[in-house]
């Protein structure tokens, strides 16, 4: 295990890709500080002896600052639960209370797009309106705070990347998938990211100067459209 020095936060750490970013920074010798929700704390016990765990959920503002005070480096699960407002003020209590410097890195879906040049499949076109209104109408989740959450980000002028995933799957990882600044790529074809090979990238941006203030679109590098552009690109060497 490599001994970094540094302190991370991890927001939202109890779920699937939460605990998968836990394993990985505390591989990397990172100090690690998670929040999660009051009544998921148990979903950490393999890692309670090695993390500092602040009971609290995402938007909870003076959790946030307790955890994220002194950190080098916050990665956030922004997801839009409710219809509250749970991802914009999550996103904004990191923005507040994460020291100047720190890297901050966030997870979302390809839904969102920084400048509007992401070319979407018609699948997911058809899908982000029709989950957005039944998400709203259901009072689930609001597709619309995630992408204001992501505006407050890509507007903010801090050290951030936005880390945006394909179509997720469970398995073992398959290595730091690679990615593109749109969606439409032909690299990005596949549409489908091993969850704990997204967390290894969410980790890994922690110490990539070259993704401040990107938004990268990722799959997986095995996938079959990562190879084909691997392919592609020996040929013209």
């Amino acid at each position: 295990m490599q001994e970094t020095g540094k302190r991370i936060a991890i927001i939202g750490a109890s779920g699937k890709l939460g605990r998968y970013m836990v394993a990985h920074a505390l591989e990397r010798g990172y100090e690690v500080v998670a929040v999660c929700r009051p009544k998921s704390v148990a979903k950490l016990d393999a890692f309670k002896d090695a993390i500092t765990i602040v009971p609290g959920r995402t938007d909870d503002r003076a959790a946030i600052r307790k955890a994220v005070s002194d950190c080098d480096a916050v990665l956030t699960v922004l997801v839009p639960w409710g219809v509250h407002g749970y991802a914009t003020n999550t996103a904004q209590a990191v923005l507040d209370f994460a020291p100047e410097k720190a890297r901050l890195i966030f997870s979302c879906g390809w839904h969102i797009s920084r400048d509007g040049k992401d070319v979407y499949p018609l699948g997911l076109r058809l899908l982000v309106p029709l989950v957005s209104v039944v998400g709203r109408l259901l009072r689930l989740v609001d597709i619309r705070d995630q992408e204001n959450a992501t505006r407050r980000i890509f507007e903010s002028g801090r050290r951030w990347t936005v880390v945006r995933g394909s179509d997720l799957e469970e398995g073992e990882s398959e290595g730091l998938p690679v990615w593109s600044r749109h969606v439409g790529d032909p690299i990005l074809a596949s549409n489908r990211t091993r969850r704990i090979d997204f967390a290894l990238f969410m980790v890994t941006a922690i110490e990539d100067e070259s993704l401040v203030q990107e938004a990268p679109a990722i799959v997986s590098c095995k996938s079959q459209s990562a190879m084909a552009a691997k392919g592609a690109a020996a040929l013209t060497r």
